[in-house]
């Protein structure tokens, strides 16, 4: 390969992301926020001319409550811990809308050229929490493959909620069709883990690994294939504006810009991701943030150092032998 490759992918979910966590009244106007969110993300993607993997929560591609309850997976999770699952939460609200789906939103997706549309598992499925089954999530993601194909969508890739994953469900994932998967950085504060086996000294390292460099560039040679599937490891979560983060905007740029520069130079993958929820607050701020960094890569492509490839192309490429 000449030069290096810049992927974005993005966890696009509204309410059903944060839904265990998080409540309307506190954090409804970022989800809201969303739907201005998406098409300004695409003008932008447009403009720079960046190919991104949409990993979409299947419930949205539902118009409403009646057509979700239509489409309920065979298995339902058993999680423990009752937050963490949606379904009596489906049976108990009325689902407005514009907080629990965004078919409109995956249409103008679809339209946009370079954009691929994966999966964030159906449910938002949380593989590594207490009680769950692998026949669980296979019947999660069998529905979810089943959803986005009656809209003419072949999923290709995966990223998986909260980043969590084992070698058991990336096979399961195999087994499904799919292709390639979101896998986290190569370092012990990123491994895959519980929400139970978060601590604060991980979520500290990966706050301050945001604008200082403390566990390395994460940028990484194109993957071999693993067994029908292939590994497009992250590197850099783009952490939304904070006004108490102000002062170190201009290192998390900084971050970044070398990160770029450093895959650029060498030949190598850098992988940014974040939700579009992110952005639901501080929005004007997000996407300035955002524009200096695609000019960043901008500057890299015109110089032959850079391409923008979506999850699946990249897979397409590394199969058709073009990298």
């Amino acid at each position: 390969m000449s030069g290096g490759i810049f992927t974005i992918s993005l966890d696009f979910e509204l309410f059903w992301g944060v839904r265990d966590h998080r409540t309307l009244k506190t954090y409804g106007n970022n989800i809201r926020n969303v739907h201005t969110v998406v098409p300004e993300l695409l003008r932008l993607f447009r403009k720079y001319e960046i190919h991104c993997t949409w990993a979409t929560v299947g419930m949205l591609f539902h118009r409403d409550k009646s057509s979700l309850l239509s489409k309920l997976p065979a298995h339902l999770p058993t999680y423990i811990k009752d937050a963490y699952d949606p379904y009596p939460y489906i049976h108990n609200n009325e689902l407005e809308a514009v907080y629990h789906f965004a078919p409109d939103l995956i249409k103008q997706i679809r339209t946009t050229p370079g954009q691929e549309l994966g999966t964030h598992t159906y449910s938002h499925f949380y593989t590594l929490e207490a009680n769950t089954t692998l026949a669980q999530f296979a019947d999660d993601i069998r529905m979810a493959i089943e959803v986005a194909r009656e809209n003419g969508i072949t999923i290709n890739s995966i990223v998986f909620p909260r980043n969590q994953y084992s070698e058991e469900h990336i096979a399961v994932c195999r087994q499904m069709g799919i292709k390639t998967y979101r896998g986290n950085e190569f370092s012990r504060v990123y491994k895959p883990a519980s929400r139970s086996e978060e601590n604060l000294f991980r979520r500290g390292i990966r706050l301050v690994d945001s604008f200082i460099n403390l566990t390395g560039h994460h940028c990484h040679a194109v993957p071999d294939r693993n067994a029908g599937i292939v590994n497009i490891p992250a590197s850099r979560f783009l952490r939304p504006y904070h006004p108490r983060l102000a002062a170190a905007e201009g290192l998390k740029f900084r971050r970044i810009k070398k990160s770029l520069k450093y895959a650029a130079d060498h030949g190598l993958l850098f992988h940014l991701w974040w939700h579009p929820h992110n952005f639901g607050s501080y929005t004007e701020k997000n996407f300035s943030f955002l524009e200096k960094v695609l000019e960043e890569y901008r500057r890299l492509n015109e110089a032959g150092k850079m391409q923008s490839l979506n999850m699946n192309e990249l897979y397409q490429r590394l199969v058709n032998g073009a990298i």
